[in-house]
């Protein structure tokens, strides 16, 4: 019996490997992100602002930007205008929005949402408005009260 190995494939073709492969790294390095920032994202009610932290969309919105006054507690599943629509730039996992959506009513919305029942519109000068799942709504719209100038 002889056996005929194939021929070595040229190595230009091979470099195509390199870039698909730091893709989808990083493909799975975002998607680490995300779920890492549905279980871990907190809201810091502060003099200075509010700071977001969690995954990609983490920011401080300064005090004055803020519209506490228009902060209230809203129920997506029958205020069917503050519902998000459509993801601009965003992570939409199973029970976890987070990142620019576009509401309903056609407003831009930062959102960090796991619970749709029990969310909290904050709207902004900026021109976007913030949807947010605090643990404690209610407390987290009386702190953010509280705390204006």
């Amino acid at each position: 019996m002889t056996v005929f190995p194939i021929a070595p494939a040229a190595s230009r073709y091979l470099w195509f490997v390199v870039p698909v492969s730091v893709i989808l790294i990083g493909l799975v390095a975002l998607f680490i992100v995300s779920v890492r920032g549905a279980h871990a994202s907190s809201f810091e009610v502060t003099a200075d602002g509010l700071r977001l932290r969690g995954d990609l969309y983490s920011r401080t919105i300064p005090r004055s930007q803020l519209d506490v006054t228009g902060a209230r507690r809203v129920n997506l599943t029958s205020e069917t205008g503050l519902r998000p629509v459509s993801r601009r730039l965003g992570t939409a996992l199973p029970g976890y929005l987070s990142g620019w959506f576009r509401l309903a009513n056609g407003e831009k919305a930062l959102l960090y949402l796991t619970d749709r029942a029990k969310a909290v519109y904050v709207p902004t000068t900026a021109g976007y408005s913030l949807l947010l799942s605090p643990a404690d709504p209610d407390a987290f719209v009386a702190t953010l009260r509280s705390r204006r100038r």
